[in-house]
């Protein structure tokens, strides 16, 4: 409830005015149970009903329905209006509601901003053929996903809004908001709107109990990320999803049955009708009123589509230095890449502010750790409502209750939110009056609070290990929502097994590790460079390695970004900088033989020119690139006029007379991708031939240029060089994979044949020039992927550890990844990933010591018969075979490196390896408890 109403300054000297507009709800008290959205009588609460009162009976509060905090409405609350009313207030279980807190005017000091303030859907009610408010059974894409969600307002249960009967036949229909110029001026393509209406036609599916029927409506799928192409073939051909090649101009509604009746004309141009029982509108996204008037108060530039105007070598330095955007703000995108752009933009900031870099850094300090070792377990249970989510299907109190009987408890407390801030500051407190040497939380799930709990074990002087967790809303509550009596049960087994394996948990110490605050980028492209770049521009040393002699990788054949930026005078100044930064060591024509070691302690042996060279680093930074496929088929190296794309810009660049004299120019896509032995999009292809075509019009305006595609892919704001294209008069025909283009030697040159699906017959066009748009494939990576036991996916990119949060970070801790070695893209989204790589590395390499988890693996020496069945297993590298000074050969665990994932136990043929806070004691604990209520 904060806005920005000016920036002033410069660089290292900002200051920021901020408007604070009252909440009337006290954050640290409001636990977002929902009690003030359902007892007001006008529902202000609730962001979806508000304006869309035929949705009244379906829609739950927003603020309820995921883990927001509320806010009221002033301008539709009862009380404002009227004097009275504060139902809201008497019923709030936390007295969380204010309604006496006022506007504040704050001003921020700062030395870099970051705009990230996002995006808004568009609003379907501008299709007035589309009857979005008139028909209750047509949703937006974000309705639908609140549908199917298990907080939403059917459970998670496939239900239409007008009768809430299970619907037999779903429609999506694409672009709604984008791709128009006619309706809604929104020139370029949402980026973002394929892949999640595939997503919801699959899980749609898996919600509905019968055979449901989903029909995709699109003029061209748009699913150009990594493993993209897998899901809607999977979708398409495993799934059933019905993929309609057409774009529907209305929507009508049958009044009695409230079914929905779409025409449309199919790819043979035969007009159909089909009835469904909802229609789900992909809509796009779009920059509000709000954030446009922001970026003139404080004098960034936006381009003509109301986004923030970028280059694609500073792909977020806005307009005003020392002022950075990410995510869809700057251009539409999706969650990986707006991640990525965060980091980005905080590496940026970074750089910007390195000599200040720590000065205001505050440690957090924590009271000496109690030793307990030789004390009786007393066990505190807190177990937790969880407002209505536990609550409202186990019986908390009967649950506490049993707790009480179990042994070596001596505390129990029932709480409505277990996790809010008061109540960890209560569980301190109660953790040294009653001197509790462990604690046992019921509530949700570990992987989302076990850290904050285990942060409040800390504050109050205990062992962060001497915590369990059951785990009572995922697998009681949720699971078992009908059945209450039973859940209840289940809860006390749960609590019962926490509390067994509780008495037997012990403090586990956490080592800490010296870091070596220098970094090794391997690749000399424009990722491995900027990575190099952005460290050095922070302080940190870097060491590049590059296998051939020079620098720029790919980048060094390419002519112009889609922007028509100069790629080899940009490429050319980050090489100076790069050779000339005093915090660079390069080394070209060099390759990695040996690496050993973990985060912040890296050993590496590289070769040069027949000479080793040991770098120390406390990160890495894997940028090797990726490289164009040769073509086996339509005549390339058979015939000197067949390009690739990276041939043709030098050709071009060269002023090749074939290039310059052809009067003829045919492109085909999809040379090598999207085909059963490459089942990806390489992503920049359809852009790259679209820059080629409008380079070729530049040259000769009257030349007849013929793209063959599949599926033009110019997502985000690509889409205006491809109506730019067709403007200017280049030809686009369909093919697919049925039938591909033939090519053929002729007397006058080159003779290529495609099907054309609107004449339906094939057609030849007699050409100068063939360009294919031949798939990016990556390099034999096998070799370092071993070295530095990272991940491959089955197409030979390298594995990130995750793909939405965690997009430029691999499973070991440390090392980071960047640029087209992850997957295909293009300069301004490697240099985006590249800066983003450099980020996540400069947050190790800014610690002096690292601290190491507790939960890791170790060997029991005297069982150990040295077979290496541990180090088989280990993904991570973590366990060695060593010899001791008696001869004997024995497994160690390097802790640094050890994640506690619990392979070398499994594998373990002697039971020697197993895991702290895991072992088999304990675990076999939980088991009998289970088994003897």
């Amino acid at each position: 409830m904060a806005e920005v109403v000016s920036i002033k300054g410069e660089v290292g000297n900002f200051e920021i005015e901020v408007v604070k507009h009252p909440r009337f709800v006290d954050m640290d008290k409001c636990i977002a149970c929902g009690t003030c959205a359902e007892k007001c009588p006008r529902k202000v609460d609730d962001e979806y009903n508000e304006g869309l009162a035929k949705r009244k009976a379906a829609y739950v509060p927003y603020a309820q329905a995921v883990p927001l905090k509320y806010a009221i409405d002033k301008e539709h609350c009862i009380y404002f209006q009227k004097g009275k009313c504060r139902a809201c207030e008497k019923f709030c279980p936390t007295q969380a509601i204010n309604f006496e807190e006022k506007e504040e005017k704050v001003v921020l000091n700062a030395g870099a901003v970051i705009l990230a303030p996002g995006f808004e859907e568009f609003n379907p009610e501008e299709y007035e053929t589309y009857n979005y408010t008139s028909f209750a059974n047509v949703v937006t894409s974000t309705e639908f996903e609140r549908i199917l969600s298990s907080t939403g307002p059917f459970q998670g249960h496939l239900k239409r809004p007008s009768d809430q009967k299970a619907p037999q036949k779903i429609a999506w229909l694409q672009c709604v908001g984008s791709r128009d110029i006619n309706r809604c001026d929104h020139p370029y393509c949402s980026s973002v709107c394929c892949m999640y209406a595939v997503k919801e036609a699959v899980i749609a599916k898996e919600h509905s109990d019968t055979e449901l029927d989903t029909a995709i409506f699109f003029m061209d799928m748009r699913t150009y990320g990594k493993d993209f192409e897998k899901y809607y073939n999977r979708a398409k051909d495993e799934e059933g999803v019905r993929f309609i090649r057409s774009r529907i101009h209305s929507i009508e509604e049958d009044p009695e049955t409230k079914d929905l009746v779409l025409q449309y004309a199919d790819e043979k141009g035969e007009i159909r009708v089909e009835t469904f029982d909802m229609v789900v509108l992909s809509v796009g996204l779009r920059t509000p009123k709000a954030l446009i008037e922001l970026a003139q108060r404080i004098g960034i530039d936006l381009d003509q589509d109301s986004f923030v105007q970028t280059g694609s070598f500073e792909p977020v330095q806005t307009s005003k230095p020392g002022v950075y955007v990410c995510g869809a703000f700057q251009e539409p995108k999706d969650i990986p890449y707006s991640v990525m752009e965060a980091s980005a933009a905080a590496c940026d900031a970074k750089a910007m502010l390195s000599e200040a870099k720590g000065s205001l850094v505050k440690e957090k300090t924590y009271p000496p750790e109690k030793d307990v070792s030789a004390e009786s377990p007393r066990i505190g249970v807190f177990v937790c409502n969880c407002g209505t989510n536990i609550g409202g299907i186990v019986d908390v109190p009967q649950v506490a209750e049993y707790a009480r009987t179990l042994p070596g408890v001596v505390y129990v407390e029932e709480n409505l939110f277990t996790c809010s801030q008061d109540t960890q500051d209560k569980m301190k407190e109660v953790i040294e009056r009653e001197k509790l040497n462990r604690v046992v939380v019921a509530a949700c799930t570990p992987r989302t609070h076990e850290a904050l709990f285990q942060e409040t074990l800390r504050d109050a002087g205990l062992n962060k290990y001497l915590f369990e967790m059951a785990n009572i809303r995922n697998q009681c509550s949720w699971v078992h929502s009908k059945e209450k009596d039973a859940a209840t049960e289940k809860a006390k087994d749960l609590v019962r097994m926490a509390v067994a394996r509780a008495q037997l948990i012990r403090p586990l110490p956490q080592p800490t590790i010296s870091v070596e605050p220098k970094a090794l980028v391997i690749g000399g492209g424009i990722s491995g460079m900027t990575a190099a770049l952005g460290l050095a521009e922070q302080g940190y040393r870097s060491y590049l390695i590059e296998q051939s002699q020079e620098l720029g990788g790919n980048a060094l054949r390419l002519s112009e970004t889609w922007k028509g930026e100069d790629i080899q005078a940009q490429l050319q100044d980050m090489i100076r900088q790069v050779n000339e930064h005093p915090q660079i060591e390069v080394f070209t024509g060099a390759g990695i033989k040996e690496t050993s070691g973990f985060i912040g302690n890296f050993k590496t042996t590289i070769s040069q020119d027949g000479k080793e060279t040991v770098l120390e680093h406390g990160a890495v930074i894997v940028a090797v690139g990726a490289e164009e496929l040769k073509p086996s088929e339509y005549l390339y190296g058979e015939d000197e006029r067949v390009f690739t794309h990276l041939e043709f810009d030098s050709a071009l660049r060269a002023k090749d007379d074939r290039i310059h004299k052809a009067k003829t120019a045919v492109f085909i896509q999809c040379v090598g991708s999207r085909e059963p032995q490459r089942p990806y999009c390489s992503k920049v292809c359809c852009t790259h031939t679209i820059r080629s075509a409008l380079a070729l019009k530049e040259i000769n305006p009257d030349m007849d240029i013929f793209v063959l595609y599949r599926d033009i892919r110019t997502y985000g704001q690509r889409e205006e060089i491809y109506r730019e294209a067709r403007t200017r008069g280049v030809i686009f025909i369909r093919y697919d994979l049925d039938n591909k283009p033939k090519v053929d030697k002729t007397a006058e040159g080159l003779s290529v044949t495609v099907l054309d699906p609107v004449l339906d017959r094939p057609i030849a066009i007699n050409t100068d020039i063939l360009v294919l748009a031949s798939a990016i494939v990556p390099r034999d990576n096998e070799h370092l992927a071993q070295l530095f036991k990272l991940s491959l996916n089955e197409d030979g990119f390298f594995m990130e550890a995750h793909a939405k949060l965690r997009p430029v970070d691999f499973a070991t801790d440390g090392i980071f990844l960047a640029g087209m070695a992850h997957y295909p893209k293009p300069i301004e989204e490697s240099i985006a990933q590249a800066k983003a790589a450099a980020s996540r590395a400069s947050v190790a390499l800014s610690k002096e010591k690292i601290t190491a988890e507790g939960v890791v693996s170790h060997v029991d020496e005297v069982l150990c018969r040295g077979c290496g069945k541990c180090v088989e297993a280990c993904p991570y590298a973590a366990v060695s075979l060593i010899e001791r000074e008696d001869g004997k050969t024995v497994a160690r665990v390097q802790e640094a490196l050890c994640k506690g994932c619990g392979s070398c136990a499994v594998a373990c043929p002697t039971g020697a390896a197993s895991i702290y806070h895991f072992d088999d004691q304990e675990v076999l604990t939980m088991v009998e408890a289970a088994l003897k209520p």
